[in-house]
């Protein structure tokens, strides 16, 4: 038995085999349809398509036989990957000395006819045959010949659809990660941006709004809003009375303390649709919607005690300046109508409420 030389390409011609994936793939009805024709064409019992594996050969379809694998030194198609231009004609096995004492021929399956055209990538490996044996010797004819050929090129064509496939496949998945990826990363900016956002309208210390916020919300407040209809708004001013004699006595640290306990006071104290803002430093303020003036000023009586309570042990105090929304009245007018109501509070005393004209 002689063994059937190497192809020159033989480690490429291996990889592109197992780049496909289908060794020991399950059977599948179109590459059966081709052996089945071949070998009717043929007028064959057995047949099978042999993909030729660097140790074996392996059967992705077959006729007429059980096993699924030889070992390649045995195998007739490793010699049909020798001239792929040809269909390898064996017409009598026990009388070619390539294959005369094989155990394929002096034992089962007995063969005797063995005719393999290779499979031709279209890089130029030969992945394997599809090839048709007899029990018994006999001859292609010229018509079978050109069929085998044909069906080969057949089983060729399904070979590349199946790597076109697989890569296209390959691409969809890595298409998928990136996208996957690019989305990931969008949520994350999206995030990182309402951080920022967040960030850019709330006060770090405190939790609260801002002063930009503030006016966003007074802006649609009084758009809302209709005091000639029965509908108000209340907007307060509130400073920290001697808030830097605090901080000289006490230090910073207890400086950011009265500050957090009085933003924990305002938001307790806004009320379902109110706003609460620290300006920056000791300056606060806080927007009720819906409030009549006397509830308003009730409500910033409330916060004064409850800060005035609360900070006893630093006798801390604030001072308080209400405006109520007048008909068409701007955010800057009504704003300064607040503040003015607040300086009247402070020269006034500290620690109290005014109520601004």
């Amino acid at each position: 038995m002689l063994a059937a030389p190497l192809p020159d390409n033989e480690d490429a011609r291996v990889a592109e085999l197992h780049a496909l994936d289908i060794l020991d793939s399950a059977p599948e009805r179109h590459y059966d349809d081709l052996v089945r024709i071949a070998s009717a064409i043929c007028g064959t019992p057995i047949g099978f398509v042999s993909l030729v594996d660097r140790d074996r050969q392996w059967f992705k379809a077959r006729l007429g036989i059980d096993v699924s694998e030889t070992p390649r030194e045995v195998s007739f198609c490793a010699h049909a990957l020798e001239d792929p231009s040809h269909v390898l004609v064996v017409p009598d096995a026990t009388r070619d000395p390539r294959f005369a004492d094989n155990p394929l021929v002096t034992g089962g399956p007995n063969i005797r006819f063995y005719a393999g055209a290779p499979l031709v990538t279209a890089s130029g490996s030969v992945l394997g045959t599809l090839c048709v044996i007899d029990r018994k010797p006999r001859e292609l004819e010229p018509f079978q010949y050109e069929a085998l050929q044909a069906l080969s090129r057949q089983v060729t064509a399904l070979l590349e659809l199946r790597r076109a496939t697989r890569q296209l496949q390959q691409q969809l998945a890595e298409r998928e990660w990136y996208e996957a990826q690019l989305k990931r990363q969008q949520e994350e900016l999206e995030l990182r941006n309402a951080d920022l956002s967040e960030q850019a309208r709330t006060d770090a210390l405190t939790g609260l709004v801002n002063r930009r916020a503030l006016d966003a919300a007074l802006e649609n407040a009084i758009a809302a809003a209709s005091p000639t209809g029965g509908r108000s708004l209340a907007l307060a001013f509130i400073d920290i009375d001697h808030f830097k004699t605090i901080n000289d006595l006490h230090g910073h640290g207890e400086g950011d303390r009265v500050l957090t306990v009085l933003a924990r006071l305002l938001q307790t104290h806004r009320g379902a649709g109110g706003v609460a803002a620290r300006f920056g430093g000791d300056e606060f303020a806080l927007m009720l919607p819906d409030a009549s003036q006397e509830a308003a000023e009730l409500q910033c009586e409330y916060l004064r005690e409850a800060v005035a309570s609360e900070l006893m042990e630093l006798q801390a105090s604030i001072s308080i300046g209400l405006a109520m929304l007048r008909a068409g009245e701007t955010v800057h007018e009504f704003c300064v109508r607040a503040d003015e109501a607040l300086y009247q509070a402070k020269t006034g005393g500290r620690n109290r409420v005014a109520v601004g004209r």
